[in-house]
């Protein structure tokens, strides 16, 4: 029997990387503050037809769109970080608050491709199709954990993972593509912590 995956995991991270996105200074953001959340919630009622409907390509591609516009709006808001730091237009405490803020969105948005990307996605997972993973979780090298699949808190786990250690940590990355979602989240994460200590040497 086939089980589809419920997305409504997937709705609250991305209301809650809106919510994230939706405090940042809008000297922080190429549009206005309220412009992404907008967009992207847009995005997330359009899902409804299809959910209801359960034509699961359109939920993907309704999905890898929403994602695609959050991770663009993240890296436009990390860039002119940057380049804040460099001209001093804006404060110490809303730079400080402002990195922390895209610290943590970018765990989440990360967290939501790996989910996304594995083995075709959460549905292709759950009706147990025979595809070669992105990712080799440690649980499914056991052979007492043959029927194991993946939960999107372990896809959370290791974003947070790649986000403090700049690298998976105990799981292996198999994909091309997973390489390279793994290596632009790192860089940011990178990018962020060097901008927080770069500010943080000036100040001292």
């Amino acid at each position: 029997m086939k089980r589809h995956s419920s997305r409504w995991g997937y709705f609250t991270i991305i209301i809650v990387i809106c919510i994230l996105l939706s405090y940042l200074p809008e000297k922080l953001t190429v549009l206005q503050s309220w412009t992404l959340p907008v967009l992207a919630v847009s995005m997330l009622v359009t899902l409804i037809i299809p959910i209801l409907r359960r034509h699961h390509e359109w939920i993907r591609t309704f999905a890898i769109i929403t994602n695609s516009m959050v991770m663009l709006g993240l890296i436009s808001s990390v860039v002119i970080l940057l380049h804040q730091l460099f001209t001093h237009v804006a404060s110490a405490s809303e730079l400080f608050g402002s990195a922390l803020v895209l610290w943590v969105t970018n765990i989440f948005v990360f967290s939501v491709w790996y989910w996304e990307i594995d083995r075709g996605g959460p549905n292709a997972r759950n009706e147990q199709e025979e595809r070669v993973p992105d990712f080799l979780f440690p649980q499914m090298t056991r052979e007492d954990l043959k029927t194991w699949r993946p939960a999107f808190f372990d896809y959370l786990f290791l974003a947070f993972n790649t986000n403090t250690a700049f690298s998976p940590t105990d799981t292996l990355v198999l994909s091309k593509k997973a390489k390279v979602l793994m290596m632009m989240q790192a860089s940011i994460s990178f990018v962020i912590v060097a901008v927080l200590a770069a500010r943080a040497i000036n100040i001292a």
